[in-house]
């Protein structure tokens, strides 16, 4: 049984929806192989096409290939706990967004909204093509700020590991019980008709 076979197994929609949301999860356990630039580009290519405020496109996305002299930039401001198991992702990347409008340089008060949308893309197709896509927040945001050259009028959003799966026993004891598929809240704990409850 595939990674996100197992996810179909384990979670049951209260409404009708698409597989390909259903089966995407966010293992840790990837098998060190590299991927290709055709495959990453794809990746930037799906997240190009998300919807943004005035098309404004406020997303950047800065990325790492395993064994090149980007990677230490972006592997070394995480955490020891994200090291351990993203040391055999294939590629690192950091997400950041605009705070104002090009246009117009007014705030942009959709960026970190707009850059969630392009976050998915490349999560939804990593899934179609069978690679994992795994988002974090366990790294250190000033020193991803500094080292990485972020200008003052962006923020730092996020990081993701991308690589192909591997079985969980490719991850430390600890980590192999957690590298199942999630559930979900209810709706009803999430939405809401009119007013917040």
């Amino acid at each position: 049984m595939s990674w996100r076979e197992e996810a179909l197994e384990v979670r049951k929609p209260t409404h009708p929806i698409n597989k390909l949301m259903l089966g995407r999860w966010s293992p840790r356990s990837m098998s060190g192989e590299p991927i290709s630039d055709e495959e990453l580009f794809s990746l930037f290519e799906a997240a190009r096409w998300a919807p943004s405020s005035y098309n404004g496109q406020p997303w950047r996305i800065l990325y790492a290939k395993r064994d090149t002299p980007e990677w230490p930039l972006i592997y070394n401001l995480m955490v020891p706990f994200n090291q351990e198991w993203t040391k055999n992702a294939a590629v690192l990347l950091v997400m950041i967004s605009r705070n104002t409008f090009e246009h117009n340089n007014k705030p942009a008060h959709t960026h970190s909204y707009d850059t969630g949308a392009a976050w998915m893309s490349i999560a939804l197709e990593g899934a179609t093509r069978g690679l994992v896509v795994h988002g974090m927040e366990g790294f250190d945001y000033d020193k991803a700020r500094t080292t990485l050259n972020v200008p003052a009028d962006y923020t730092v959003e996020a990081m993701a590991a991308i690589g192909k799966h591997a079985p969980k026993e490719k991850l430390p004891p600890e980590m192999q019980a957690k590298e199942v598929p999630s559930t979900r809240k209810a709706l009803n704990e999430i939405v809401f008709n009119g007013k917040y409850k």
